[in-house]
């Protein structure tokens, strides 16, 4: 995780916009086979990936998402120009592809994404016959971003291959603005993960922000809108928020949760509940 968040940081001190900072740590993650996006992404009840993915400019609350993605490495990418050159906030399926096609987005073969370890996945998934439980517990494996830049611009990009052995076509909270992530550069900057179901049901990221608008800080209002979200629909996940002023917060529900930050040239990351290290990065 510590390398990904330098990509972002980096980006960041080299002038670059939110947008570009967390597309660009996104995009690593969805090269990385150990999260469940891009080239990790965990195969519906067919065994093949479909991808789902999204990115908000806090500026302008310009945004753009794709679902139902396959055969693209980076469908954050898309999600961006989704976002920069149509005038619309979502494609999806069919749609989506012709639009990848018509901007030079490569294709890559479907199974070029799937990794022994979700084959793997899948059979077990099926074999245990219990989808709800595994639903809510196991699949958590979103990835996300967000970030200040330094005209302070907000932005958030989150990206999944959504949970074990869906139904082809299923599409959950990530490509959908207000629950797969939001930014607004009065407010702050969100983006979550957990059980998609759950997240939609309750708008999880706009419902952070509505907790700071009233008047909680960001680990306030992280805590807040998780915990309805649990004590509502039973539903676990994370939250990771930012806001202008460059104050941030990290909360999860879920049993652990990759994450990292970097300010002022320290890098704060960690796993587990009160497993935090911080080290210098010049």
């Amino acid at each position: 995780m510590n390398p990904i968040v330098v990509v972002g940081y980096n980006i960041l001190k080299q002038g670059g916009s939110a947008v570009d900072a967390v597309e660009g740590a996104v995009t690593v993650l969805e090269d990385d086979p150990d999260f469940n996006a891009g080239c990790g992404s965990v195969l519906n009840e067919n065994g093949e990936v479909e991808m789902d993915a999204s990115i908000m400019n806090g500026k302008d609350l310009s945004a753009g998402a794709v679902s139902a993605v396959r055969c693209i490495a980076n469908p954050i990418k898309l999600a961006r120009l989704v976002m920069d050159k149509t005038p619309h906030c979502f494609l999806t399926d069919q749609g989506a592809a012709k639009f990848a096609a018509a901007n030079g987005i490569p294709t890559i073969p479907g199974q070029q994404l799937v990794t022994e370890r979700n084959r793997k996945r899948l059979e077990k998934e099926k074999l245990e016959k219990d989808a709800q439980k595994a639903d809510c517990q196991n699949n958590l494996g979103t990835v996300g971003a967000v970030a200040v830049d330094c005209q302070g611009n907000l932005a958030y990009a989150t990206s999944t291959g959504g949970i074990v052995n869906k139904m082809p076509g299923r599409v959950g909270d990530t490509p959908c603005i207000g629950s797969g992530g939001y930014a607004d550069n009065d407010i702050g900057a969100v983006s979550t993960t957990g059980h998609g179901e759950s997240i939609l049901k309750v708008n999880l990221a706009r419902l952070a922000l509505f907790h700071v608008e009233q008047g909680k800080s960001l680990e306030e209002a992280a805590n807040a809108s998780l915990g309805h979200m649990k004590s509502k629909v039973k539903g676990v996940g994370g939250i990771i928020m930012v806001n202008k002023t460059g104050e941030w917060a990290v909360k999860w529900t879920s049993t652990s949760m990759p994450w990292g930050a970097a300010k002022d040239g320290k890098l704060h990351s960690g796993i587990d509940f009160g497993d935090t290290s911080i080290i210098n990065l010049s």
